[in-house]
């Protein structure tokens, strides 16, 4: 039996409730995907999505739809999710903060990640931008990871309660650290997904470096996010490291081939970096001839 809503008539909070019990049980399939999401956008156009207990359902409702983030990027699907995550974030204040910031992490994956798909090179160089911008944002890793469980910890907690009796009683001091330790770990784990999410969008992107028009704008986001390695972990780093290594050896078997005027290939923006770079600015920002190479930095 199928559920449906007329978005000009008001659903009772009981239907609604109920009806975001039934989605949940099947948008994490991905072939009852579309019609779950279908469901879901008729609720949130007809504003039945709003208190907290429906944002909170309808919360746990994207948390299965996005387990793994990767089902967002699966070609059957991706222009649901993109919809999906347009309409949620239109209605974002209907969310807890932390719920916010899940949200607009798993939107890096729904969104940004989707629009990297696209044969439109506005759609892709735009969203090229916004993954810099997202990059350059980043706090840089080494200060949170060094946030760790520290070993003096233990130690001095013995020295404070060397029989060991406080674990026995109740703290209401020990229960608001721990609560607090755990806002700090959750928010760390967001920060980590969010630094994942941008390495899935540039590998994304990267994937898409056979055709011509993308070449420029992968080898320009391949390189920024090579130049800000310090925002990710190690691992991360490693994998970053690795996309570039990939790019740059596209970029120069590209260069190794021949176009049909004869001379080597080049995207535009390599054109121009080598045409400015035998020229030099003037004090009145102008580019003027002089053949010293003194632009050359100016454009990487």
């Amino acid at each position: 039996k199928q559920v449906r809503f007329k978005t000009t008539t008001e659903t009772s909070k009981e239907k609604v409730i109920e009806a975001l019990h039934k989605i949940k049980t099947h948008i994490g399939n991905p072939s009852k995907f579309s019609k779950a999401c279908k469901l879901a956008l008729q609720l949130l156009d007809a504003g039945s999505v709003g208190d907290d207990e429906t944002s909170t359902l309808f919360f746990e409702m994207l948390e299965v739809a996005m387990s793994p983030p990767t089902k967002a990027n699966a070609a059957a699907v991706r222009a649901d999710y993109q919809q999906l995550f347009s309409a949620v974030q239109d209605k974002l204040n209907s969310y807890t903060p932390s719920q916010q910031e899940q949200i607009e992490v798993w939107a890096l994956w729904a969104q940004l990640g989707n629009d990297f798909y696209t044969d439109d090179t506005f759609v892709f160089s735009r969203a090229a931008g916004r993954l810099k911008q997202l990059i350059t944002a980043l706090p840089e890793a080494v200060a949170e990871d060094a946030v760790e469980s520290n070993p003096e910890s233990t130690a001095d907690a013995e020295e404070v309660d060397p029989f060991g009796l406080d674990a026995l009683l109740p703290n209401k001091e020990d229960k608001c650290k721990k609560k607090a330790k755990n806002e700090t770990t959750g928010g760390k784990n967001l920060q980590r997904d969010r630094r994942e999410a941008l390495i899935e969008c540039l590998t994304i992107a990267a994937k898409r470096y056979k055709q011509a028009w993308a070449q420029t704008i992968v080898d320009i986001a391949a390189k920024h996010a090579f130049d800000n390695t310090n925002r990710f972990d190690q691992s991360q780093r490693e994998r970053i490291v690795k996309l570039c290594v990939s790019v740059r050896e596209q970029q120069v078997k590209r260069k190794q081939g021949k176009g049909s005027s004869g001379k080597l290939d080049e995207t535009s923006f390599e054109k121009y970096r080598e045409l400015y770079s035998h020229e030099k600015i003037s004090i009145r920002k102008a580019v003027g001839g002089g053949g010293d190479r003194s632009a050359e930095q100016w454009l990487g």
